[in-house]
């Protein structure tokens, strides 16, 4: 089994990396790699100082912070409470439920939240209605105000119930007898929870926040790209991903384009070793 990933792994993830070279030429598809004249640092320049350039970064490190500040202890909170639950029965039903949507492609997540955002019987503006919250439908996905929100809490709702289960067994590791300890001592379950739990399944926490923090210029692209796909949203959903994808696929920008995500992974990886040497002093880290 170890020969045939590593086998994979150069295959299909290094030999790839053969194209950043198009970030540093005038890429000619038509002539190749090597007869492609060679421009330097161009492209870099031209995106750093592209017009749309802050607006990307904004919404990229906005939607990205979001969704870690919401998104990422969302499964912490959830396996801790999944871990109090006694009734075997509702705990296998709550973590079959949360977990399912990580399994649906982003295509029918983003329809079934169309769906409900819809103004056409859309259940979310049929409930505001019948709550009395509002008059008339709101038509969310046209609105700027709204899509942060919509995309961090359709991705909260995709994404939950699968991170929960590393959790979850990180938990199932906690020494049992520390429990017998603490409840012969009196505490309570939420203080065990907050004394005990927590703190030992802690190194796996911060592995999670090392790379989530690594990936904080990953602000999604298929969330981004379908439920962003209205022009009125562009200026609040245009991540450097989907801008990418715009440049270089849509417009023919090879060089362009490599270059914009070269920028973001030389970034994403200065990031993840950042964080990772603050987590070292913390006492735990990737490496």
């Amino acid at each position: 089994m170890i020969i045939p990933s590593i086998v994979f792994i150069f295959v299909f993830s290094y030999i790839p990396m053969y194209g950043v070279l198009m970030a540093f030429q005038d890429y000619n598809m038509f002539e190749g790699f090597w007869a492609s004249p060679w421009v330097g640092f161009k492209h870099f320049k031209m995106f750093v100082e592209a017009p749309e350039f802050w607006q990307i970064m904004r919404n990229t490190i906005m939607i990205s912070l979001l969704k870690l500040f919401f998104g990422f202890p969302a499964p912490i909170f959830l396996a801790l409470i999944l871990n109090e639950v006694r009734s075997m029965v509702f705990k296998r039903i709550v973590q079959t439920v949360s977990y399912l949507p990580h399994f649906l492609s982003w295509v029918i997540v983003a329809g079934f939240a169309m769906s409900m955002l819809s103004t056409d019987n859309g259940s979310i503006n049929i409930l505001l209605q019948k709550l009395h919250m509002i008059e008339e439908p709101i038509n969310f996905l046209s609105m700027p105000e709204y899509f942060w929100a919509i995309v961090v809490t359709t991705g909260i709702w995709k994404d939950i119930g699968f991170a929960t289960i590393v959790y979850l067994a990180a938990i199932a590791g906690v020494d049992p007898h520390l429990y017998e300890s603490a409840s012969i001592d009196g505490a309570s379950r939420f203080r065990m929870m907050l004394l005990i739990t927590l703190p030992c399944i802690m190194p796996v926490v911060i592995i999670f926040l090392i790379l989530a923090v690594g990936g904080i210029l990953n602000a999604g692209f298929d969330d981004l790209l379908l439920l962003g796909n209205n022009p009125i949203l562009r200026d609040v959903s245009d991540v450097i991903d989907t801008y990418v994808y715009r440049i270089g696929i849509l417009s023919n920008r090879y060089s362009y384009a490599t270059a914009a995500g070269l920028f973001k992974a030389v970034i994403s990886v200065g990031l993840l070793v950042l964080a990772n040497r603050v987590a070292r002093r913390l006492g735990s880290s990737l490496w």
